[in-house]
């Protein structure tokens, strides 16, 4: 198993990233949290897990190994690929996940797109007491600059969105939908989560 990645950043997309390691670029699947923190040209460290198909090979990052670890029982819950896995934790932090798992709040669960009611009991059923207690992961946060004239938490939600499969168009009108009751209390500490999980509202009409 490759446990991580370090070296220089040569490419970020929407969904991945290309991080150089010995002369060999590698092609590594991100969170909307993690491509954030990467930046071309800098030196970075991402926690990876690889999955194994007949016909591929997927290294799938993360900014900390909680994250990767979380991704990882994920996908022993019945109907949880790592496609899902990483949209989980594109929408939820790993703290978030072991909560709604914990409390049984489907709601939360409901909230990441491809997940159902079915799905989300199923999930509560299977990874109840496996995911460990809210706090008991890394809670460290990366500080990321944002795109030059863009607050930093309408770029990673946009990132986010993109990479769940929505337009960029789409992701612009979604944020400007939601910035007035984001912003009305507290202008420059928007939680990012929450942005996330209200623009995924917007966009599916709930």
């Amino acid at each position: 198993m490759i446990a991580h990645l370090s070296g220089s950043v040569a490419a970020v997309a929407p969904d991945g990233a290309v991080i150089e390691v010995g002369g060999v670029g590698l092609l590594v699947q991100c969170t909307p949290a993690t491509l954030a923190g990467l930046r071309p040209g800098e030196r970075a460290r991402v926690a990876t897990s690889l999955v194994v198909r007949e016909d591929s090979l997927t290294l799938y990052g993360f900014a900390t190994d909680d994250e990767r670890n979380v991704f990882e029982l994920l996908q022993t819950a019945s109907g949880v690929g790592p496609r899902l896995a990483q949209a989980m934790l594109a929408v939820l932090s790993p703290d978030a996940l072991r909560r709604a798992v914990a409390t049984e709040d489907l709601v939360a669960l409901i909230s990441v797109p491809g997940i159902g009611r079915k799905g989300a009991q199923r999930i509560v059923l299977e990874l109840s007491g496996r995911l460990g207690a809210p706090g008991d992961g890394d809670t460290s946060v990366r500080a990321v600059a944002p795109s030059p004239g863009v607050p930093q938490w309408q770029d990673q939600v946009r990132k986010g969105l993109v990479s769940l499969g929505w337009a960029s168009r789409e992701a612009d009108q979604a944020i400007a939908a939601v910035e007035p009751d984001l912003t009305a209390d507290e202008p420059d500490d928007v939680d990012v989560a929450v942005a996330l999980r209200a623009a995924l509202r917007v966009l599916g009409g709930s």
